[in-house]
């Protein structure tokens, strides 16, 4: 039985490029890239080179690139690192605002700010799942330093309007950072002075989600930001974050975000973004033209081209993962982060879900490698194990066609 992966917003598959380019740094050149000597030179020259792959698919200065282990530890610098560096200067207890439906590594970090005696506003979503930016506004005050929005959700793809965030964000003088784990490589990010997010001053990538290698990300840390390091130890990374650097994933991540730039300029292309999200939509119209009870979460709002969150009345989003699992299909309650977690998902209930309606709500996430035949074949699942499952269930009622005469 061929596996058909549709939860590449949990992770993507490295692509054999990524692979090929990091497979030296593991046996042949394992140099510590802060040494003088030849090896170490070696480690050095990939990691700077990869290091401007990383600023060119951002439009930015390689200095302000720092390499991190991933989404979830750049998030958190970004938050402690700015408030711990403006709490310092300023000697005012910081104001730091971000929404309700932020990923956790932001979640969880500013509830922990929080707990330490930083004020905190979580900015509710509209139905559609979007941030308003006058909810922003009303929500700014003298000791705003810091406002934390994700780009993209990780749930449901619906794209917040993140360069009018950041204008409001500075116009009030505070500083902005984007969560663009899901963005990357879906939507262009240009962060030069005169580009569409030149008012982002913080920005969060992680590998794994552009079908580079997992354990590697990076913090965009705009010029003059200023940053209380997380780890203390060598001068790595400009003393922002210390720590002898992984340069096979340094490498792989390099690689996978020149891989990334290049696609994205192909959307006119069989294989670029435009075909993904074509693909997107015929899998998400034809799940609901058979499925009744069905619609999607996020509708009417802008979305990335690959991601669709339905919602299934009727049917435990578990069980219906595990039923799809067994047939070869592989997708997403909702984010791997919470996989085998009892509550309802934080994002859908912010969007006025019911519990139970979060419950009955899966996530599909398309890749660059998803075909046509995978999608027809998705097509095929979905209903028969929606159906199978609302037979068992106590609050469906299949509808019986009337008899004739």
């Amino acid at each position: 039985m061929r596996h058909i992966y549709m939860d590449a917003n949990a992770t993507t598959p490295l692509l054999p490029e990524v692979f090929e380019a990091m497979r030296p740094f593991w046996i042949e050149h394992f140099g510590n890239a802060s040494s003088i000597h030849q090896q170490g030179q070696y480690a050095r020259a990939a990691v700077d080179q990869a290091r401007a792959a990383v600023a060119g698919f951002l439009h930015c200065r390689t200095s302000e690139v720092v390499f991190t282990s991933g989404g979830t530890e750049s998030d958190n610098l970004a938050l402690f690192g700015v408030l711990s560096a403006e709490s310092s200067a300023s000697g005012e207890k910081p104001h730091l605002i971000t929404s309700s439906i932020e990923h956790d590594a932001v979640l969880h970090a500013a509830q922990s700010l929080s707990a330490q005696n930083i004020d905190v506003t979580f900015l509710p979503c509209t139905p559609q799942g979007l941030i308003e930016p006058a909810a922003l506004e009303a929500a700014i005050r003298p000791n705003t330093k810091l406002v934390s929005i994700i780009f993209a959700n990780n749930e449901t793809g619906v794209i917040q309007p993140i360069a009018e965030l950041a204008r409001i964000a500075h116009a009030a003088g505070a500083l902005f950072h984007a969560d663009a784990v899901q963005a990357a490589g879906k939507l262009p990010l240009d962060l030069s002075p005169r580009g569409p997010l030149r008012e982002i001053d913080l920005l969060t990538l992680s590998g794994h989600k552009i079908h580079g290698p997992k354990g590697i990300g990076v913090l965009y840390v705009r010029r003059n930001v200023r940053l209380a390091p997380m780890l203390h130890g060598g001068p790595h990374e400009r003393q922002r974050r210390a720590g002898t650097e992984n340069v096979a994933g340094i490498v792989g991540l390099g690689k996978a975000a020149e891989l990334a730039r290049q696609w994205l300029a192909e959307d006119s292309s069989a294989n670029g973004p435009a075909h993904l999200a074509a693909l997107r939509d015929r899998l998400e119209q034809g799940i609901l033209s058979q499925v009744e009870e069905c619609g999607v979460n996020g509708d009417g709002a802008p979305r990335v081209s690959n991601t669709s969150n339905l919602y299934f009345d009727h049917v435990e989003a578990e069980a219906l993962v595990i039923a799809l699992d067994l047939k070869g299909l592989s997708v997403s309650g909702g984010s791997a982060c919470q996989s085998g977690a009892t509550e309802p998902s934080h994002v859908l209930t912010s969007m006025g879900l019911s519990p139970a309606r979060a419950r009955a709500s899966i996530r599909f996430s398309l890749s660059k490698l998803t075909t046509e035949e995978e999608v027809e074949q998705a097509l095929a699942l979905v209903p028969t194990a929606v159906a199978r499952l609302r037979d068992l269930s106590p609050t469906y009622k299949k509808t019986e066609p009337a008899l004739a005469g």
